[in-house]
C-alpha cells in the first residue's frame, strides 16, 4: 500500500539538520533521497489506492514547483494523464480490424497505437526530469541550510543584540510586504470586478445585436411582402391597360359604324334629289314613287334614331373610359408609394448593416480590453506570487513552503482554465465573424457584379475618356454608379462596386477578399471576368508577371488563402489544397496542366482532328467534374505560381485588329480545398473558380479570317450561350439551356457565390460593345441563382478531397 508521502516530492527538515555533515552522511542522504524517488516512481505506475498517484501526474503534467521553467516534453505532451489501468490497456492492445488484409487500415492503427507509445514516453520522461531536478533542488536547500546553521552559531555567541535587530527589522519588512499583499489583492479583486463588467457588457453587446438581425429579418419580411403588393399592382395595372386598349378598339369601331350609316344617310339624300329632279317625267309612276319616298323617309327616320342610340353609347363608353383612366391614376399613385415604402425599407436594412458592423467594432474593442485586463491580472498574479515567496523566505519554514506550493499550484491550475476558456472564446468569436460574413454576403445577393474600366493607352483613338463614360458624384450612387453617352444620350447603370481607370489592383482585390476567404469557410465560389477583347479581362485576373504591384486576382487569392491558412493553424486547423486549369477552345476543352500535352496534340485539335475528350458530368450534390483532369496538389503559392506560368504558355492566344495579344480561348482556374479541425473534428471542402472568359468581339472590327474567324464564331457563340442562360435564370424559366456550350455546362450549379467583373474600354469606337456589356451586367446583377451552402460535415475515418 502506497503511504501518503510516495507521491509528494520529498522535503528537507530544517529543524532536525545536524550542524555540521560529513561526507558519508550526505551520501546516505542522496542515496535515501534517490531511493525515495525510485519508490515513488514505481508507486506512480502502480495501483491507485487513495487516489494520490492522480494527483502527482496532474502536478507533473500542470504545473513545475516553485515556479521552475517548463520541460518541452511537458508543452508536447498538454494535459495528458497515464495511470496502471491506461499502460496496461495500451500494452495490452489489440489490432481490431473486420478484414485482415486491409492493410491501410492496420498501418492506421499501428501508427494511432505509436503515437499513444510516443506520449507515453514523454510523459515518463518529463516525469524522471522533473524529479533530477527536484533532487538537486532539494540538495542546493540542504547546503544553504547546513551554511545558515552554521552561521547562525556563530553569531549566536557573539551579536545576539544584532540579530534581535536583525529581527525586529525582519518583522518590519514582513509587516510590509503583508500590506503589500493586501494591497495586491484589493487590486486583483477590482481588476475581477472590471472584467466581470466587461462580460456583462459585452452580453448586453450581444443580445442588442440579436435583437438587430431580428429587427433586420423583419424588415425583410416586409420588403418582401411589399414586393409582392407592387407585383400585384404591376399585374392590375397590366390587365387595365389591355382593358382600355379593348375599349379604345371598341370605340374604333363605333365610330366606324357611325361613318358608315352617315355615307348611307347621304346616299339616300342624293336619291331623293334625284327623284325630285324626274318628278315631272314620271307623272306616270307617281304613286310608286310616292310609296318608295315614305319608305325611304321612314328608313331615315330609323337610321337617325340608330344615329342618336349610337352617339349616346359613345358618351357612355367615354364615361367608362375616363373612369378607367382615373383608377389607372388611382393605382399609379399607389405603386409610387409602395415604391416609396420599398426604399425606405431599404434604407432602414442599410442602417441595420451599418449598426451591425458598429457592434462587431465594438466586440473587438471589448474582446481587445479582456485581453488587456487578462496581461493586468498576469502581472498583478506573477508580483503576488514574488511577494509570497519574499514571505516563505522570512518565515523559513517548511511548512508555509508547503502552503506557498499548494497556492501556486491552485493559481497554475484557475490560470489555466482562464486560458482554456479565452480558448475556447476565441473559436467562438470566429465562428461568428464566419456566420456575420456569410449573412452580409448572402443578403447582398447571389450574384454580385463589379465594374471596371481600364484606363486610357497610347494606341486608342478619339477624345478623352471623360466625354464617353463619367460617374455619379451624388452620395447614393458614388464608387456604384456609371454613365454612358452615346449620341447624345445618357445610359446609366449602377452595380455592387464600381472601379475608375485609377484603381490598383489591390485596391481592386480588396474588395473580393472576403469572398475569396469563403472558400476556406467550405463554400463554392466562383468569379469571372467578361467583355469585349481588349477590356482589361486578362490584366485583371492574371495581371502583369514580374511586376509585384501590378499582380492579378488569381495570384493575390492564392497568397491570402496559403497566409490564412498559416494563421488557422493555432486554431487546430489543417488544410490540403488541389489546383486544376483547363481552357475551352472552339468548344473544346483542354488540360493545361497535362504532362503529355505536345505540340502536335494542339495542331490536331486545331486542324479539326480528335484530341483527347473531356467529359463534363454533374454529382447529386451539385459538384462537377471533368473527367481525366489532371489535378495537383500544392502546398505553397511558389508552386501555384509555376502552375500558372506553366498553363500560361499553353493557353491559346493570338492577334487581331482590335488587340496584340488577344486571349482566344476561356480560361478557368479551379483551387479545391479540404480542411479539417483536429479538436472539433470538423471538416471543411471548399472550391474557388476563377475564371477569364474570352472577349466578345464584331468581325468588322477585329478583321479575323481563317482560323481567328472560326475562334472568334465560337467565342461568340458561348458567350451568347452565357446570355441565354442568365436570362433564363432572370425569368426563373422551368428549362434553363445550359447545354448549349461547354462554358455554361461547366459553370452549371446554383449554390455557389458568384460575382462577375464586368470590364470596359473607354475607347470611343468602343462605346457600342461596352453598352452591351453593361447591359447584360445589369441582367446578372438582378439574376438569382439561390442560397450558397456551406460543404462540411464530421470528420470520418477515410476522409478524402472531393471535386468541387
Amino acid at each position: 500500500m502506497a503511504s501518503k508521502n510516495q507521491n509528494k516530492p520529498p522535503i528537507p527538515n530544517f529543524t532536525n539538520a545536524p550542524t555540521s555533515t560529513s561526507n558519508n552522511e550526505r551520501v546516505v542522504d542522496e542515496g535515501a533521497i534517490d531511493k525515495r524517488r525510485k519508490i515513488g516512481f514505481g508507486k506512480m505506475v502502480g495501483p491507485a489506492n487513495s487516489g494520490r498517484t492522480r494527483q502527482a501526474f496532474s502536478v507533473v503534467n500542470g504545473g513545475h514547483e516553485n515556479g521552475g521553467p517548463p520541460s518541452s516534453a511537458g508543452s508536447e505532451c498538454g494535459s495528458i494523464e497515464f495511470t496502471k489501468e491506461d499502460v496496461e490497456a495500451l500494452l495490452n492492445e489489440k489490432m481490431k480490424g473486420k478484414n485482415k488484409f486491409n492493410l491501410k487500415e492496420k498501418c492506421d492503427q499501428m501508427m494511432d497505437y505509436i503515437r499513444k507509445l510516443r506520449l507515453c514516453i514523454k510523459w515518463f520522461q518529463e516525469l524522471e526530469g522533473s524529479y533530477f531536478l527536484e533532487q538537486e533542488k532539494l540538495r542546493n536547500l540542504l547546503d544553504c541550510a547546513e551554511r545558515k546553521c552554521n552561521e547562525l552559531e556563530v553569531l549566536m555567541k557573539n551579536k545576539e543584540e544584532e540579530l534581535n535587530s536583525i529581527i525586529m527589522e525582519l518583522r518590519k519588512n514582513c509587516a510590509s510586504l503583508h500590506e503589500k499583499l493586501t494591497k495586491e489583492e484589493s487590486d486583483k479583486s477590482v481588476a475581477m470586478d472590471s472584467l466581470t463588467r466587461e462580460k456583462e457588457a459585452r452580453l448586453v453587446a450581444e443580445r442588442l445585436q440579436a435583437s438587430l438581425s431580428d429587427e433586420l429579418g423583419k424588415a425583410q419580411r416586409d420588403h418582401l411582402s411589399a414586393s409582392q403588393k407592387i407585383t400585384s399592382l404591376n399585374d392590375m395595372y397590366k390587365r387595365l391597360q389591355e382593358y382600355n386598349t379593348s375599349l379604345q378598339q371598341y370605340n374604333s369601331k363605333l365610330q366606324t359604324e357611325l361613318a358608315t350609316v352617315n355615307e348611307a344617310l347621304k346616299r339616300v339624300e342624293k336619291e331623293k334629289a334625284a327623284v325630285v329632279e324626274n318628278l315631272s317625267t314620271l307623272r306616270g309612276h307617281y304613286n310608286v314613287l310616292q310609296d318608295q319616298l315614305t319608305l325611304t323617309r321612314a328608313s331615315h327616320d330609323d337610321a337617325l334614331k340608330q344615329r342618336e342610340t349610337l352617339i349616346n353609347d359613345v358618351v357612355n363608353l367615354r364615361g367608362e373610359l375616363q373612369q378607367a383612366r382615373d383608377d389607372r391614376d388611382r393605382h399609379s399613385s399607389q405603386v409610387e408609394g409602395l415604391t416609396a415604402e420599398v426604399v425606405k425599407y431599404k434604407e432602414c436594412t442599410g442602417k441595420s448593416f451599418a449598426e451591425l458592423e458598429n457592434l462587431s467594432v465594438k466586440s473587438n474593442e471589448l474582446e481587445a480590453r479582456c485581453l488587456s485586463q487578462s496581461d493586468q491580472i498576469t502581472e498583478l498574479q506573477a508580483k503576488l506570487g514574488a511577494a509570497e515567496k519574499k514571505l516563505q523566505v522570512s518565515d523559513l519554514t517548511a511548512m508555509e513552503t508547503r502552503t506557498e506550493y499548494e497556492e501556486q499550484k491552485k493559481l497554475i491550475h484557475d490560470l489555466q482554465n482562464r486560458l482554456a476558456d479565452a480558448e475556447i472564446k476565441i473559436i467562438e468569436g470566429e465562428k461568428l465573424r464566419k456566420k456575420l460574413h456569410n449573412t452580409i454576403l448572402e443578403l447582398k445577393g447571389n450574384i454580385r457584379v463589379f465594374c471596371r474600366v481600364r484606363p486610357l493607352l497610347a494606341d486608342d483613338a478619339g477624345a478623352a475618356e471623360a466625354k464617353v463614360i463619367s460617374y455619379p458624384t451624388s452620395t447614393e450612387y458614388l464608387g456604384r454608379g456609371i454613365d454612358l453617352m452615346q449620341n447624345g444620350q445618357k445610359h446609366s447603370f449602377t452595380f455592387d462596386k464600381v472601379f475608375m481607370p485609377d484603381a490598383s489592383q489591390q485596391e481592386v482585390f480588396v474588395e473580393i477578399s472576403q469572398l475569396v476567404q469563403s472558400a476556406l469557410d467550405g463554400y463554392k465560389v466562383c468569379i469571372f471576368a467578361y467583355g469585349q477583347t481588349g477590356s482589361g479581362k486578362t490584366h485583371t485576373m492574371m495581371g502583369r508577371p514580374g511586376n509585384p504591384e501590378q499582380k492579378g486576382l488569381i495570384p493575390r487569392s492564392l497568397e491570402q488563402i496559403f497566409e490564412t491558412r498559416q494563421s488557422l493553424k493555432s486554431q487546430g486547423w489543417k488544410y490540403e489544397m488541389q489546383v486544376s486549369m483547363l481552357e475551352i477552345y472552339n468548344e473544346t476543352i483542354r488540360d493545361l496542366l497535362s504532362p503529355n500535352r505536345s505540340c502536335s496534340d494542339v495542331s490536331r485539335t486545331e486542324n479539326g482532328i480528335a484530341g483527347k475528350q473531356y467529359a463534363i458530368k454533374h454529382d447529386a450534390n451539385g459538384n462537377t467534374h471533368v473527367s481525366d483532369l489532371t489535378i495537383v496538389d500544392v502546398r505553397s503559392t511558389r508552386e501555384v505560381s509555376y502552375l500558372l506560368e506553366q498553363a500560361a504558355q499553353s493557353r491559346s492566344v493570338g492577334k487581331t485588329q482590335m488587340n496584340e495579344q488577344s486571349s482566344r480561348s476561356h480560361f478557368v482556374f479551379t483551387l479545391r480545398i479540404s480542411g479539417v479541425n483536429e479538436s472539433t473534428e470538423q471538416q471543411v471542402q471548399g472550391v474557388l473558380n476563377l475564371i477569364d472568359l474570352a472577349g466578345s468581339e464584331r468581325l468588322s472590327k477585329s478583321g479575323s479570317t481563317g482560323d481567328r474567324l472560326k475562334e472568334t464564331q465560337a467565342i461568340n457563340k458561348s458567350l451568347s450561350s452565357l446570355s441565354d442562360v442568365i436570362f433564363a435564370l432572370a425569368k426563373k424559366e422551368d428549362h434553363v439551356p445550359f447545354r448549349n456550350s461547354k462554358l455554361t455546362y461547366l459553370l452549371q450549379g446554383g449554390d455557389s457565390k458568384t460575382l462577375m467583373f464586368v470590364n470596359l474600354s473607354p475607347d470611343p469606337p468602343s462605346l457600342g460593345e461596352s453598352l452591351c456589356s453593361l447591359r447584360f451586367a445589369a441582367r446578372v446583377n438582378a439574376c438569382e441563382i439561390g442560397i450558397p451552402r456551406r460543404q462540411t460535415n464530421m470528420r470520418t475515418s477515410d476522409s478524402r478531397l472531393s471535386y468541387g
